[in-house]
C-alpha cells in the first residue's frame, strides 16, 4: 500500500521541529490526514570502558521525571555526518572523548508520526576532558555504573527511555553480549 500527499500545512514551527499536517490519499482512495512532527536527525552513544557503562541522568519535562539514558541529542542541522553528531554529543553530555566509534544502527524515534532517526554508536577507548552541556542539560549528572547494573535497571523498569532500550537491543543483538 502506498499513500500520498494531497496537501501539506505547516502547523507549528520552532528552532528544534516543524509540526505539519498532511492530506493523503490512499491506494484504495480513501483521504485522509498525517500530523508529522520533523526533527533533525540524533545520535545516541554507548559509552564503555571495560565492564563500566556510563549513563546521564537529566530532567525530561514532557514525563515530569528524570530519566536515567545513554548521552544522545542532535546539533539541529541537516546534513551532518552522524560520527560528528555522536562525538559532540558525547564530549557537551559527558566530557568523554572516543577513540573509537563503532555504528550499531538507525533507530526511528516515533516511526508512527516523526521523521527523526538517531544514528546508535558504541564509544570504547574513552578519554575524559570537560563537558559543556547546552542551557537546558544544566541539572546533567553522569552515572558510571557497571554493565550488570544497568541490566537490572532496565529489569526492574528504571530506564525507561525508548532511544537507550533500543541502542541497548541493538548492542546486545551485535555483539552476542
Amino acid at each position: 500500500m502506498s499513500i500520498r500527499k494531497l496537501n501539506s500545512r505547516v502547523v507549528y514551527q520552532n528552532p528544534w521541529m516543524v509540526v505539519r499536517e498532511d492530506e493523503v490519499e490512499r491506494d484504495n482512495g480513501v483521504r485522509g490526514i498525517y500530523g508529522v512532527v520533523e526533527k533533525f536527525d540524533s545520535a545516541i552513544i554507548i559509552p564503555i570502558e571495560h565492564d563500566q557503562i556510563f549513563l546521564v541522568s537529566q530532567y525530561r519535562y514532557p514525563v515530569g521525571e528524570h530519566s536515567l539514558e545513554f548521552p544522545q541529542g542532535s546539533l539541529e542541522r541537516n546534513g551532518i555526518d552522524p560520527v560528528e553528531i555522536a562525538r559532540e554529543e558525547l564530549k557537551q553530555e559527558t566530557g568523554l572523548e572516543a577513540g573509537s566509534l563503532e555504528y550499531l544502527g538507525q533507530i526511528f524515534i516515533a516511526i508512527g508520526y516523526a521523521n527523526q532517526k538517531t544514528h546508535a554508536f558504541l564509544a570504547r577507548g574513552l578519554q575524559q576532558g570537560g563537558s559543556a552541556p547546552e542551557a537546558e542539560e544544566q541539572d546533567l549528572v553522569l552515572r558510571k555504573i557497571s554493565i550488570e547494573q544497568l541490566e537490572q535497571l532496565i529489569c526492574d523498569n528504571q530506564i525507561k527511555d525508548a532511544q537507550t532500550l533500543a541502542a541497548w537491543a541493538l548492542y546486545k543483538a551485535r555483539t552476542g553480549a
